[in-house]
């Protein structure tokens, strides 16, 4: 098998994540975004000792249980790559692909058969679930005309306008319309991603799904389009040298504002803001945000608690499913008073302030400032005391707290899990407890080695679902000590 080369084949399963496995020539291959029973061509990309890839190019059959997309920007955006699947067979198979891969981490034990496993907990909706959305101006072709949404499916540059997304909250559409509307007829270019010009950037929409407060970011450079007439200026300098394009003012986004407070809206819009940044990454840099209307925040509610959310605040995508994966945190905690709690990776505090009252005291670890400043700040708003924040990286501040005995650990890593040196700290303390959260399985998994060897088991685990039509899950697992 060569890199290049054309095969053909039946996905005889997934694994963690989305990855499907086809057989070809006696070798297992990998084809991200394929489904089990579905046969599909691919083109090989990688043809090594240690495994072979290919790139999926068409499916030829599809599996007995799928379905028509529902969603009219499928399969074009690359957001969601399980719309062609029924709610229950995504459930079921995310099940699987947690269950194996766990069964692997565990192979040898006496947990390897996953009796502790409880499955997965499924979301409260189905569509119209996320909070929370970031659009990226470009165009749908090259020199095409200007677009805003979600990248196409395996491009870079190319953007689909999603104003029809089938899992974005249903006033997310229309406002990203008459955003789109608006900055088409200013005739200010988005940004290029090679020659780094351009005046548009982002879109970021926030909505509270319990409270229906609304907040919207546009993201732009500096860079306003040169008058023609000043452009010429350019190259103008006596000396032959080149100088930048005086610009001319900015669009006036008065008519912006005015147009999306006049929008028909389920939700109400409490905050407009125009962020600046020049940074050449392709990625939200909030360099300098004015308010144009209301204010710079929203809330949101969760289990009787109330959160204020900024631009810049981690929170859950999926307002209903994080109540169902707190309430499976906050379940496997137990509801015994009285414990000295860590929260480490704690973000904005959301478990920590879930956990406060079966608690003495909980201290949250998070390295982001402006998270930590939220936590603080939605702890005294809920009128906690016992909730206490210290910034910094994990591995390093864990040390501050080296003469303190915590009854429980809960670990809620980023997607690449626990830095490797951070772990034996952790475990040093040898608490009898441990929750750790995951959004990406095979860290967990990694992990799971040395957090056994220091004495520990799987007691109970679930997956919770709160992104459906994508492949992504979260994995909760309450580790004792034996």
């Amino acid at each position: 098998m060569k890199r290049g080369q054309i095969i053909e084949g039946r996905i005889v399963r997934v694994d963690y994540p989305n990855v499907g496995i086809l057989e070809a020539d006696g070798r297992e291959v990998k084809v991200k975004d394929a489904l089990p029973g579905q046969t599909v061509r691919a083109r090989v990309s990688k043809a090594r000792r240690g495994g072979t890839e290919a790139r999926l190019t068409e499916v030829v059959e599809r599996a007995d249980n799928e379905v028509a997309s529902d969603c009219c920007h499928f399969p074009g955006c690359g957001g969601c790559s399980w719309r062609t699947l029924p709610e229950e067979a995504q459930l079921r198979l995310k099940e699987d692909e947690i269950r194996r891969l766990l069964a692997g981490a565990l192979r040898g034990t006496a947990w390897e058969d996953g009796a502790w496993f409880e499955g997965i907990r499924p979301a409260p909706h189905v569509y119209g679930y996320r909070n929370k959305m970031e659009f990226s101006f470009g165009d749908e072709f090259r020199d095409g005309p200007l677009a805003l949404g979600m990248h196409r499916r395996g491009s870079f540059y190319d953007i689909v306008t999603t104003d029809k997304c089938r899992i974005a909250d249903g006033d997310f559409g229309a406002i990203l319309r008459c955003t789109l509307d608006f900055a088409a007829g200013t005739g200010e270019k988005h940004f290029h991603k090679i020659s780094h010009e351009g005046y548009f950037r982002h879109l970021l929409i926030r909505r509270g799904e319990f409270t229906g407060e609304i907040l919207v970011d546009l993201v732009t450079t500096t860079q306003a389009q040169p008058e023609p007439e000043l452009a010429a200026c350019a190259h103008g300098r006596p000396d032959g040298t080149s100088r930048p394009s005086p610009a001319r003012p900015e669009p006036d986004l008065t008519a912006w504002v005015e147009a999306l407070r006049a929008l028909p809206l389920q939700g109400t819009i409490t905050g407009i803001l125009h962020t600046y940044n020049d940074s050449v990454a392709d990625a939200l840099h909030f360099e300098r945000t004015e308010v144009l209307f209301g204010r710079d925040y929203i809330y949101e509610e969760l289990l009787g608690l109330r959160f204020r959310i900024t631009p810049q605040s981690f929170f859950q995508t999926n307002s209903a499913g994080a109540e169902v994966l707190y309430s499976a945190v906050r379940e496997y905690a137990g509801g015994e008073g009285g414990r000295d709690i860590f929260d480490l990776y704690s973000g904005t505090g959301t478990i920590a302030q879930i956990l406060a009252p079966v608690a003495r005291r909980v201290t949250g670890i998070e390295i982001v400032p402006e998270a930590v400043e939220d936590a603080r700040a939605n702890a005294e708003l809920n009128g906690l005391g016992n909730c206490h924040f210290l910034c910094g990286d994990v591995l390093a501040a864990i040390d501050e707290l080296r003469d303190e005995k915590p009854d429980l650990i809960v670990l809620d890593p980023p997607r690449e899990g626990i830095h490797p040196k951070a772990l034996p700290k952790i475990l040093a303390y040898g608490v009898d407890r441990l929750i750790y959260i995951s959004c990406k399985a095979t860290s967990l998994a990694r992990d799971l080695g040395p957090i056994l060897q220091a004495g520990y088991r799987p007691e109970r685990g679930c997956a919770v679902e709160l992104f459906c039509g994508t492949s992504h899950v979260e994995t909760v697992v309450l580790l004792s000590k034996v």
